[in-house]
């Protein structure tokens, strides 16, 4: 199965049509069906579809209902939903617009219309999904923002709920960094930034791990399914690695050493805790490292 390939699903209950679509579509994208509704409602959270091609016309649920229950779910509302029907009535056509569907593609199949109807809505897809990326990246440092560290932590942080596992949090700041920037100049403060970052994302382990700027010379590392010995490790191989590099200076051809600060914490979610609890608990040790000389790690669970 090529990993590359945008799926779509497919919700007709003819098996006609469906072998029809297929046929169209199988050698672009990759190919699931559902018969029906409630097989529908099951497949968009098994199968995670890029694009949803909706008949009207279905054995229990209409696909009327089927539609306003995908807008109505977090996990599908933005799916981008194609109605296919063999009806010619307009007052169907704008009511599945209204409803939240694209596009609308009425039966007999004509490969062209099918084909068209389609890529357009993979090049408006694509085009999305180019400018969600950016709006989750620093674009100082090219590593996630604050706004993906805070969404992942909320993803995160349920998961950990559900499965009872702990979840840390590092918060990391570059020591003395108002000076480096007066003394050198921000085009410098900029490298030093980038090469922090750099630094940071290599010293974790795991896909799961995540480093973040979070704002001015602040950085966040989300750590699922870690306690906090786990943490302090990876805390300190960032410490090291930070304090053994040099950060190259352009206008001098020489180097200057810098230190970071980091405050590490861990939680076990619960309901009489929450996310802000981790950050602040966080926030606190790091605050205990840097009035305790800094280029340390402190922690609080």
């Amino acid at each position: 199965m090529d990993r590359n390939k945008l799926k779509i699903l497919i919700i007709e209950d003819s098996k006609l049509n469906r072998e029809i679509l297929h046929k169209i579509l199988h050698r672009e994208y990759i190919i699931v069906f559902a018969h029906d509704g409630e097989e529908a409602l099951e497949k968009v959270e098994s199968e995670n579809p890029d694009i949803i091609l909706l008949d009207i016309v279905l054995p229990g649920m209409d696909g009327f209902n089927v539609l306003l229950k995908l807008k109505s779910s977090e996990i599908s509302n933005s799916i981008p939903v194609i109605i296919i029907t063999g009806r010619s009535n307009t007052d169907d056509e704008v009511k599945g617009l209204k409803l939240g569907a694209v596009d609308y593609i009425t039966k007999p199949f004509h490969e062209v219309v099918v084909k068209a109807r389609v890529e357009t809505q993979v090049r408006i897809l694509n085009q999305m999904r180019i400018i969600e990326k950016l709006s989750y990246i620093d674009t100082l440092t090219n590593i996630p923002n604050r706004r993906m560290f805070d969404e992942n932590l909320k993803r995160e942080w349920n998961r950990a709920n559900r499965e009872r596992h702990p979840i840390s949090a590092l918060m990391i700041d570059i020591d003395h960094f108002k000076i480096y920037n007066d003394t050198h100049g921000h085009h410098q403060g900029d490298i030093a930034l980038k090469t922090i970052a750099d630094l940071i994302t290599s010293s974790l382990k795991r896909s799961t791990d995540i480093a973040a700027r979070w704002g001015g010379e602040e950085f966040s590392v989300l750590l699922p399914n870690t306690e906090i010995d786990g943490a302090l490790h990876i805390a300190e191989d960032i410490r090291k690695n930070v304090e053994n590099a040099s950060v190259p200076c352009e206008a001098t051809d020489s180097n200057h050493k810098i230190t970071v600060s980091i405050g590490a914490a861990q939680l076990l979610p619960e309901n009489n805790n929450n996310i802000t609890e981790l950050i602040m608990l966080a926030d606190t040790a790091l605050y205990k490292a840097k009035e305790t000389g800094r280029n340390r790690i402190c922690a609080e669970t």
